[in-house]
């Protein structure tokens, strides 16, 4: 690079905020000349120009060099170089150095002030930077031109904002990684996500985050103040998550000039930005507000400053030509550099100070010591890392081990671990990568500096995934993204029923109904939710006109009242206005047009309608021909009417009083309706098929709106357990009737009387022995027979024993008559409670009373007369008959008081053996099947 002599070229400096396009006229400008060096502030913003030269003059023509990157073609042009990397070798004819200002900074600014005084292209030198610098450019090069620019847009003040409330298209700033990174974990949670972008990332993980962020797959970047360094982003707002850093030395406050800098970055080209606070920053001084917002800041008066020309012929000499006095009062002496600190601490060993000593030694030991501390180490760890260099340098080899530098690579190659684990890793890598670099410290520099390269990739991608997984929700992002940008979203639908809007699970469609993935965070959910409502709506339109043209072979109905389409639940049966048309309601199809919704449950209406057409034709039948005049008359058409409102099937106790007088034509009637007058209960047996019965059951709960009730027996049992919590109703309506402890199907109970009253009439004493055959009727044990035989209103008359059976009675007269109104049936003995009339007690005819005579009545005369009634000959004298005692303890049953009366069947005593025609007064009667009235035992 040419120290050029004032007039030989044209020097100009280019000064005003950011937004003013000083950058691209500086790379305009180099690409005009034959050959160029421009020297940047950040490695990341050296690469990002690089890429834009060569997308416009090719890759043979242009050259990266920073620290710990060289890219160098041979026939190499143009090169883009961070600052401290610039050659200085070169005579380009065109030179430009951004970010001047630089040149006060307390660590940094030595080298940018170097770069001021000596730099120069053969043609042509640019210096950019900030308005502050105008005085003292006019008093270090009074032969500069100066021209200024003004901001393209306005930057204004937006105040403080929570994270909550940040517009899109944010900055947060924020100065440590550890901060960076807590900002970054609250934003994904509460934003969906945000990408990252630091000093100490690597070219390749920096670019990566920024894609994120500038193809809009999130709406927020955190970064370090490093964005304030010419990091060219489509940002609207700079939010400061604080207004302090650490600059090396103690932890300040950003001069106000700093904070116009980052705030800066707000607004491009003609596009406004706005700057604020938000977390725990306090907000700003209105003085600072102003001054930001007019780009007028304090000109700087100092600039750091270290002599260039430097004797390396000793130690000594080298300390004293760093301490040389600045030449100009502008010019302040660097306070403290971390070069020379090293130095400092190195030079104490004496191994090293004889190194030095030697030809050479001092110059090669003043190349290591201003090796950059890439990790940030202590000073006293940095010191022995470049001490153990510079004594590998300095060994017989004058190279860096190979095996040694492989060993180090080696441990470090690894991508597992979190971001932290991998960030460390990568700023190891670095120093590798700086000294791979530096041609005269390894033998073979191109294997090394593409193993270097090789590992950094590696980490930088490692990296990348590991902040995209922590601090973006991708999901979440690519929604909102779509929901904001695309007018139909990409869904999916798999044949799990696993739905995808963009690429992303977001949810299951079971049957009509969406379950939005739950996972996430708040914002997650609510992205899930908006993208199924513009995404998944389609779907479910077309499930719905499915749905409303499905085959009944497609559709079920199950015993919960759920309606199934392909195995799906899709409805759910509810009360109607008749019990046997119950209504509908769809599970799910929220998400349907109306339209399409009202077809599908008059689709699903209709099926269960035809259900019950189908299972309870017989009912239905009944119920038909209670509207048709002739087809039941008489005590016929009340016991049906009352059949029909208990769902098919009663206790028989209940139509006691009817059955007695049912006439033989009546009883036909109903036996060719389907209705069978058992001994226990009046029931259709067509009804006690599983399908019916279960139909029945269920409706019946659902009519009376508690699904819960309804009784669904497994299918072939012909007794359960007496689950007490349904009534008499529910079992009825299920086919079954109580009987303590077991509920019996209704057709086994008749089978079971049938049984009895077999073994009764052939047992002179009527009476009969429980046995095997009657357990197995009802699949019961002996104990529960016992209980349901007791129940039903048998009596056990004599318990077994070695030499005789046990022995039954026939049933209990009071389980024969219904209760008088006003009382609840009773099961307890032969009369009723306190206080109420005898349950078999009849209505006695009211006494006739006499009617006056009339005295002139020849009558009257008659009726005066006295006769004396004579005694019947033989006439034997009738002894009163006792009265018969109840055995209560025999009677009792295990039945809950709302089933008590109903568990006791009963037998009307002008009946016949069950179902059948009335028996003529004057015929024989089987003293069974008459009623216990005539019971002889």
């Amino acid at each position: 690079m040419s120290r050029a002599r004032a007039g030989d070229h044209r020097i100009a400096a280019i000064l005003g905020p950011t937004n003013t396009g000083k950058t691209h006229l500086a790379l305009e400008r180099m690409m005009a000349h034959g050959t160029g060096v421009f020297g940047l502030p950040l490695r990341l913003l050296a690469r990002e120009l690089y890429d834009k030269v060569v997308k416009a003059k090719g890759p043979a023509s242009v050259a990266l060099i920073t620290g710990e990157e060289k890219i160098v073609p041979p026939t190499a042009r143009y090169f883009l170089c961070t600052v401290e990397a610039m050659p200085l070798n070169m005579r380009p004819a065109f030179l430009a150095v951004d970010e001047i200002q630089l040149a006060a900074d307390p660590e940094r600014g030595h080298i940018f002030t170097d770069r001021l005084l000596h730099a120069r292209g053969t043609q042509e030198t640019l210096f950019l930077g900030a308005a502050t610098m105008r005085p003292i450019l006019r008093h270090l090069i009074p032969e500069a031109e100066i021209e200024e620019r003004e901001r393209f847009s306005t930057l204004s003040y937006a105040g403080a904002k929570k994270l909550t409330k940040l517009p899109r298209r944010s900055a947060i700033v924020a100065f440590s990684s550890e901060d960076v990174y807590s900002i970054a974990e609250l934003v994904r949670r509460q934003r969906g996500g945000a990408a990252v972008v630091m000093g100490a990332l690597s070219p390749r993980t920096r670019n990566a985050q920024v894609e994120l962020y500038q193809s809009g797959e999130v709406d927020f970047l955190i970064a370090t103040d490093a964005i304030g360094m010419g990091l060219n982003m489509d940002v609207d707002h700079v939010a400061f998550a604080s207004y302090s850093k650490f600059d090396g030395r103690k932890r300040r406050r950003l001069f106000p000039q700093e904070v116009g800098q980052i705030a800066g970055r707000a607004g491009r080209f003609r596009s406004d930005g706005t700057f604020g606070e938000t977390a725990d920053a306090r907000p700003l001084d209105p003085d600072i507000i102003e001054r930001v917002e007019d780009h007028e800041f304090e000109p700087i008066k100092k600039l750091t400053w270290r002599e260039s020309h430097l004797d390396l012929s000793s130690l000594d000499s080298l300390r004293h030509s760093l301490n040389a006095p600045s030449p100009d009062p502008v010019l302040e002496r660097v306070r403290s550099a971390s070069d020379e600190d090293v130095l400092d601490l190195v030079s104490r060993d004496p191994d090293i100070r004889a190194r030095a000593a030697a030809r050479g030694g001092t110059a090669r030991l003043w190349d290591v010591c201003r090796t950059p501390d890439f990790r940030k180490a202590s000073p006293d760890d940095h010191a022995r890392l470049i001490s153990t260099l510079y004594m590998h340098l300095t060994s017989p080899s004058g190279y860096l081990p190979d095996a040694w530098l492989d060993a180090q690579l080696s441990r470090l190659s690894k991508t597992a671990g979190d971001v932290d684990a991998l960030a460390q890793r990568l700023a190891y890598v670095r120093t590798w990568s700086y000294a791979a670099h530096r041609k005269d410290w390894t033998k073979d520099p191109e294997y090394w500096t593409s193993r270097t390269r090789e590992v950094e990739d590696q980490l930088s991608d490692a990296l990348h995934e590991r902040l995209t997984a922590r601090f973006i929700d991708r999901r979440t992002s690519a929604l909102m993204k779509g929901l904001r940008e695309k007018t139909d979203l990409e869904a999916g639908l798999n044949r799990l029923g696993e739905v995808t809007v963009e690429g992303h699970f977001v949810g299951r469609l079971n049957g009509l109904s969406f379950e939005a993935d739950a996972a996430g965070e708040p914002l997650a959910r609510r992205a899930v939710a908006n993208a199924a409502m513009k995404a998944v709506r389609p779907e479910v339109n077309r499930l719905l006109s499915q749905l409303s043209q499905a085959e009944d072979s497609a559709l079920a109905l199950g015993e919960d009242g759920v309606l199934r389409w392909q195995d799906d639940p899709v409805g759910r049966l509810k009360a109607g206005s008749d019990p046997f048309t119950p209504g509908v309601t769809l599970i799910g199809g929220e998400l349907g047009s109306s339209e399409l919704i009202a077809q599908a449950e008059k689709r699903l209406m209709t099926f269960a309608a035809s259900q019950a057409e189908t299972r309870l034709e017989p009912l239905l039948a009944l119920r038909k021909a209670l509207k048709e005049d002739g087809k039941l008359d008489g005590l016929a058409r009340g016991v049906a009417y009352q059949l029909v409102e208990s769902f098919g099937a009663m206790s028989r106790i209940k139509l006691a009083d009817e059955l007695a007088a049912l006439s033989v034509p009546e009883r036909q009637s109903l036996r060719r309706a389907g209705v069978r007058i058992g001994e226990h209960a009046v029931f259709m047996p067509a009804l006690l098929k599983p399908g019916a019965a279960r139909l029945l059951s269920m409706l019946k709960a659902i009519h009376e709106g508690d699904i819960e009730r309804a009784v669904n027996p497994p299918p072939g049992l012909t007794s359960i357990p007496n689950d007490r919590r349904h009534t008499l109703a529910d079992y009825a309506a299920a086919g079954f009737q109580p009987c303590g402890p077991r509920a019996v199907r209704l057709d086994m109970l008749e089978r079971l009387a049938d049984l009895i009253r077999e073994q009764r009439s052939e047992n002179k004493e009527r009476r009969f022995e429980p046995n095997a055959p009657m357990t197995a009727l009802l699949g019961c044990s002996n104990e529960d027979l016992r209980e349901v035989l007791k129940a039903l209103g048998y009596r056990r008359v004599q318990k077994a024993a070695e030499d005789q059976p046990e022995l039954w009675s026939g049933r209990s007269r009071s389980t024969q008559r219904p209760a008088q109104t006003g009382q609840k049936p009773h099961a307890k003995g032969k009369g009723q409670g306190k206080g109420g009339p005898r349950k078999d007690a009849r209505p006695r005819p009211a006494p006739v009373k006499d009617k006056p005579i009339d005295p002139d009545s020849p009558f009257a005369a008659l009726a005066a007369l006295e006769l004396e009634q004579p005694k019947p000959a033989n006439q034997k004298r009738r002894k009163p008959r006792k009265k018969s005692k109840a055995k209560p303890a025999e009677a009792k049953t295990d039945a809950s008081p709302e089933q008590s009366a109903a568990e006791a069947p009963e037998t009307p005593k002008a009946e016949a053996p069950a179902d059948t025609a009335q028996t003529p007064a004057d015929a024989p009667v089987d003293s069974d099947a008459a009623g216990p009235e005539q019971d002889r035992s």
